[in-house]
C-alpha cells in the first residue's frame, strides 16, 4: 500500500497536468480568444509555461541525476509531439512541429536548466 501511495504522490501530478494540456489542445480554434497585438507572445508563452511545468513534474517524479533530467525533457517533448498530433483532429487546429520542438521543448529545457542551475541540491533518491 505504501508503494502505491508513493507512486501516486509522484506520478499523479504529471498525469493530471497532461490531462490539462490535452483539454487545452482540444479547444476548437473558434473558442480560443485573441489577444490582439500580443497574441503570439501569450500563446507561445503558454506553450512554454505548460511544458515547463510538465518537465518539472516529470523531473520530480523521476528524481535523480542529469540523465533523468534529460529523460524528463524527452518525455515532455514526446508528449508535446503526441499533443500536436491530437490537435490535427480538433476543428480549426493544426499540428505544428515548431510548437512541439521549439516552444514546448524550449520551455521544458529552460525550466530544467533553471532548476539545475539554481536548485542543484534538490534530488530524490
Amino acid at each position: 500500500m505504501r508503494r502505491l501511495r508513493t507512486f501516486l504522490w509522484l506520478w499523479l501530478p504529471p498525469l493530471l497536468w497532461m490531462g490539462v494540456l490535452f483539454a487545452a489542445s482540444a479547444t476548437p480554434s473558434r473558442d480560443i480568444p485573441s489577444f490582439g497585438l500580443v497574441d503570439f507572445l501569450v500563446k507561445k508563452g503558454g506553450h512554454m509555461l505548460g511544458y515547463a511545468a510538465l518537465a518539472l513534474l516529470f523531473r520530480r517524479a523521476l528524481g535523480g541525476d542529469t540523465k533523468r533530467a534529460l529523460f524528463s525533457w524527452l518525455l515532455a517533448v514526446l508528449y508535446a509531439v503526441t499533443d500536436e498530433f491530437h490537435q490535427s483532429f480538433v476543428p480549426g487546429r493544426h499540428p505544428s512541429p515548431l510548437d512541439a520542438l521549439a516552444f514546448d521543448g524550449g520551455g521544458a529545457a529552460l525550466a530544467l536548466w533553471i532548476r539545475a542551475r539554481w536548485f542543484p541540491g534538490r534530488k530524490r533518491s
